[in-house]
């Protein structure tokens, strides 16, 4: 079976290749792709894979664009952030929807389906334009509710409302709790800019993503920008960026 990981998120990608070659250990990752664009120039210029592991949300772009600019259509696993609005409309014509973070389970649950699919030469493509559909509906978004985290050797999962802040500090981004410590997170800041309510959360700079509970005050500083007082205090001064300063103060004004 050769497979391609299409996923903005290198731990992510990462941890899927873990879990298909703990499925199958001959199975071959043919390349673990961050974007639309890459993906598209790979599909150009290398044979079809048996089948894609997609994310749907991706940097650049929504991922099933792929498929308007590639006559491509191998079976598809979506591996998504997403709430569960979209996965019936996944189960139509996909082989699975599983939602992150990604259980061995359910991977190698989908994994048997598609070999049993593909045995039985079933598997139909998944039907592209009622997904873009579903995607361009102007529907309230579903935003995420808690997150798993690793506290030491035990799983801890944790509601957005006892969230304070989020952090990025030497490449790794932090959940700041409103009580003990900080924890490391899975996404990055610019996944947590899509998974969360923008009415809650609001990203000052490139290194914090801040909740409005959190703010006990603001400062004018130089350079036209602003310094906050956050609670718990943090670990670095924090500052919201001049170049959004107003679209800032715009959201405290909510």
């Amino acid at each position: 079976m050769r497979v391609l990981i299409i996923e903005d998120e290198n731990l992510s990608a990462r941890r899927l290749e873990s879990q298909l070659l703990r499925y199958d250990p001959t199975l071959q990752v043919l390349d673990r792709l961050p974007s639309v664009a890459r993906a598209v120039a790979w599909l150009q210029t290398n044979p079809v894979p048996d089948l894609l592991l997609l994310d749907i949300h991706l940097g650049d772009d929504v991922g099933f664009r792929i498929f308007e600019q590639v006559a491509v259509r191998p079976p598809v696993i979506f591996t998504t952030a997403y709430d569960e609005y979209m996965v019936q409309a996944f189960k139509v014509n996909s082989i699975d929807y599983l939602l992150k973070p990604i259980r061995y389970e359910e991977l190698a649950a989908a994994l048997d389906r598609y070999r049993v699919l593909r045995q039985q030469l079933a598997t139909p493509p998944p039907d592209l334009a009622a997904l873009l559909q579903l995607v361009a509906r102007p529907a309230e978004p579903a935003y995420r509710d808690r997150f798993l985290v690793s506290a030491g050797s035990k799983l801890r999962s944790i509601e957005v409302g006892d969230i304070a802040y989020f952090f990025s500090e030497s490449k790794v981004t932090f959940l700041a709790p409103q009580t003990g410590p900080a924890l490391p997170l899975e996404y990055s800041l610019d996944k947590l800019t899509q998974l969360l309510n923008p009415r809650q959360f609001f990203r000052v700079s490139r290194q914090y993503l801040v909740g409005l509970p959190a703010i006990t005050s603001v400062h004018a500083y130089s350079a036209g920008r602003l310094k906050l007082e956050l609670r718990p205090a943090p670990r670095h001064e924090v500052f919201v960026s001049g170049d959004r300063v107003l679209d800032f103060k715009d959201w405290l004004g909510r």
